[in-house]
């Protein structure tokens, strides 16, 4: 059973706007919320007063007739229980033997235990014809002795008569919605601004490690020099001293690797150059025609032995792109030169023209010199290994100014290379089946490297040669940018 793959980690910038955002969306609705409780506390308020007044206007105009409450209301009490345009009235008082003295019969009553003391309102919510209302009421003391009767005697002699007084709750919730609209409407346009600047504020506060990851975006790969942890914020400087030395430990094992490439190259190439000579020495004496095609076959594999450690090698430094090779400007058709009279005594081994058309003027690209020299004979290698005797080879240097890059073309006249060949001959150690040659299968494989080593591309295409339109060749094409500091170029 396969273990599970832990889902990629989320970015930081992500992972903290979140935490911040979160709770801030979260917030918001809740202060809705408690600025509606708010508003419609604040809202009852001015108008609890008014009914507070008018259930104390009620409870004056009670008075005792016959030992029976009786409201008596003058024209201008009646004035205020008619209500208003949005809001209507209800009033209702109840005797002390539970008759109805006046108002409307069925108010609400409160429990037989909510009955507050005379002179002081209580407020209650409650439904009335389907209406939710309001309700204030208090009690007031009707007395029942005779009229001279005062202090103690009165209040013993008395009974307590229930005064209500309720209207609807329009104007409430229209107040409350003023308020609400007044605190809620700001914060749709104070919401979004904080998420603007909270969003600028973590962009600010992740800026050293974009600077950080810029900074090594734009080293060449070549470069180990150590970060600069002093300058980094505290909280990542721990990770820049961790980075340092991973550089240092890098940088340790690279110069290993240099020694033990130099040390092989020389430990391998020496004891093969002495087994050639020693069989170059054997051929010139007189031996038995067996011995010396055994001598011939020694000294052929010898080659191809030292050749194939050589490649090796090469390929080793091409893939190994932190090797530590410094990149110079490099004037490549000079180079391109030096490499095919480098390979001249083979092509003419073979009857072969080998020929180079330079360009008109000075080409420069930054690169390592002995990688790009290495790709140059590699290539002119391969086309010389796989060409018949008596074929054509040209190598040709050719800039692209509007491109900003320079073209190097080197075209045989050999058995070509079929299309669906073509990614694969690129490969280490793949040869094509019954294709003659000594090659070792690692010439392209190394070009490739090579050519990305230095930003540059690879083709393999067709070279259809004049003497017939069906016998094609093949046309390598490296594409490498031109110097940036070249000013041969115009």
């Amino acid at each position: 059973m396969e273990p599970v793959r832990p889902g990629r980690p989320r970015s930081l910038f992500g992972e903290i706007l979140d935490w911040m955002l979160a709770p801030l969306l979260l917030l918001w609705p809740m202060s809705i919320a408690v600025t509606y409780l708010v508003a419609k506390t604040i809202a009852n308020g001015p108008f609890d007063r008014g009914l507070e007044t008018d259930a104390y206007v009620l409870a004056r105009q009670i008075h005792p007739v016959n030992g029976v409450a009786t409201l008596t209301l003058p024209s201008a009490a009646r004035d205020f229980l008619t209500g208003d345009n949005v809001d209507k009235v209800f009033y209702q008082v109840i005797g002390t033997r539970g008759e109805l003295v006046a108002g409307v019969r069925d108010m609400p009553l409160p429990s037989d235990d909510d009955h507050p003391q005379p002179g002081f309102v209580e407020f209650r919510d409650a439904t009335l014809h389907g209406n939710d209302i309001r309700i204030a009421y208090t009690t007031a003391v009707l007395a029942v002795g005779g009229a001279g009767e005062t202090g103690a005697s009165a209040i013993n002699g008395s009974s307590s008569v229930l005064i209500q007084v309720a209207e609807t709750l329009d104007k409430r919730s229209a107040l409350a919605n003023e308020i609400i609209k007044g605190v809620i409407l700001p914060q749709f346009v104070i919401l979004p601004l904080a998420i603007v600047l909270v969003w600028f504020g973590l962009s600010r506060g992740l800026a050293p490690l974009t600077s950080l990851q810029a900074n090594l975006r734009a080293r060449r790969p070549d470069d180990l020099s150590p970060l600069e942890a002093s300058s980094a914020p505290p909280e990542i400087e721990p990770l820049v001293t961790s980075f340092n030395d991973l550089l240092t430990r890098l940088a340790q094992n690279i110069d290993l690797q240099k020694r033990f490439i130099a040390d092989a190259a020389h430990q391998m190439k020496t004891p093969l150059a002495g087994l050639h000579m020693q069989a170059e020495l054997a051929l010139r004496d007189d031996v038995s025609p067996d011995v010396r095609r055994s001598l011939e076959q020694i000294a052929t594999g010898a080659d191809q032995a030292a050749r194939l450690v050589t490649q090796l090698l090469a390929l080793a430094r091409a893939e190994n792109r932190m090797s530590g090779h410094v990149f110079t400007q490099v004037e490549i058709a000079h180079l391109a030169r030096l490499a095919v009279r480098d390979w001249v005594r083979a092509a003419l081994a073979k009857q072969m023209d080998l020929g180079y058309e330079a360009p008109d003027e000075p080409v420069f690209v930054d690169g390592n010199p002995v990688m790009l020299r290495e790709m140059l004979s590699n290539v002119i290698d391969n086309a010389i290994r796989y060409t018949p005797a008596g074929g054509r080879i040209t190598v040709r240097v050719r800039p692209e100014h509007e491109a900003g890059r320079v073209r190097i073309e080197v075209e045989d006249t050999g058995p070509g290379i079929a299309p669906a060949e073509r990614p694969k001959v690129v490969e280490r150690f793949y040869r094509i089946l019954g294709r003659e040659g000594d090659g070792s299968g690692l010439g392209l494989a190394i070009v490739r490297e090579i050519a990305t080593m230095h930003d540059g591309t690879l083709t393999l295409d067709d070279h259809v040669y004049q003497e017939s339109p069906r016998l094609a060749g093949t046309l390598v094409r490296i594409d490498l940018p031109v110097s940036r500091n070249t000013t041969g170029l115009t």
